[in-house]
């Protein structure tokens, strides 16, 4: 008889929340640089935001346990992301003159995302590399190995790459992220689709239900390491609908305007802290524990 998996409905939870107030307080801590500093100060800021990412992400190579080096790679990851993904293209689309997307006189597309699908080749080129060379637990490049290479895929795919918690944490997000953004910039561009096509919203739809399936499997996974990373596909995936129907004024985007919605934000800033010392704690209870 087959036994029931053991569902882990608080870690889930848990993880999933600290993920997803993530995303809300990433876009704030950009907005509010973008604001509040001169251009000069913003884009040397978001260059050491970037590199302290990156020191944040090696640091983690080298800790002990699964859970804090993935909250390394986690949030090393994001700050890298910021830093030196989106401020760059910020500093290269203000630089050479790059005008935003506007309609009725409103800025629904900021021209740094406007040159990010520029980026599409290189992120392709780091797909065909984790495609062909690495065994990994992603689902996604795991069914495409399988459809591609059918019988062949063990003769292809022999082994995994050498894995460090920190970096494969940090791989994940950085990839989901630019992989979700090129996508969500394809379906917006009225050159192809556009943000009310009805492929648009079913994209949306798909991406909405496919996180649903993403929470469900989540929920049977024990460790608290293994449950942020699947929390971090999980909710990349659910903000994609998200994303959506913000663009189409479904409802109202407060973290893009944080100076006008200081309660909310800091009240998400006070549980993102609060499940963040939490996650940390079990962390290193956990690693004692193992000692």
């Amino acid at each position: 008889m087959e036994t029931k998996k053991k569902i882990h409905i608080s870690r889930t939870i848990a993880s999933f929340v600290l993920v997803l107030f993530a995303m809300p307080l990433g876009h704030a801590l950009m907005i509010l640089m973008e604001k509040f500093m001169n251009e000069g100060a913003m884009h040397i800021a978001g260059f050491a935001l970037g590199f302290v990412g990156l020191l944040m992400v090696i640091i983690g190579v080298f800790v002990k346990g699964d859970t804090r080096q993935t909250l390394w790679g986690l949030f090393g990851g994001l700050l890298f992301w910021t830093g030196w993904v989106e401020f760059l293209f910020l500093y290269y689309a203000r630089r050479y003159g790059v005008q935003p997307e506007i309609e009725m006189g409103k800025v629904v597309t900021k021209p740094e995302y406007l040159i990010m699908p520029a980026s599409f080749g290189m992120w392709m080129m780091v797909m065909v590399m984790y495609t062909f060379s690495t065994k990994n637990g992603c689902d996604f490049i795991t069914w495409i190995q399988k459809v591609c290479f059918r019988d062949k895929r063990k003769a292809i795919v022999v082994q995994p790459m050498t894995r460090h918690t920190s970096i494969v944490t940090f791989m994940e997000i950085n990839m989901m992220l630019w992989g979700l953004y090129l996508l969500l910039m394809f379906c917006y561009d009225k050159n192809f689709l556009g943000d009310h096509h009805p492929v648009t919203f079913l994209v949306g739809l798909v991406c909405f239900v496919g996180s649903l399936f993403m929470f469900k499997r989540q929920l049977h996974l024990a460790s608290w390491g293994a449950n942020i990373r699947m929390a971090i596909a999980t909710v990349i995936v659910f903000w994609t609908p998200v994303e959506i129907l913000g663009r189409i004024n479904f409802f109202k985007e407060f973290w893009v305007e944080p100076e006008h919605y200081a309660p909310q934000m800091i009240a998400i800033l006070i549980v993102f802290i609060a499940v963040m010392a939490y996650l940390w704690k079990k962390g290193v209870q956990r690693n004692r524990s193992s000692k």
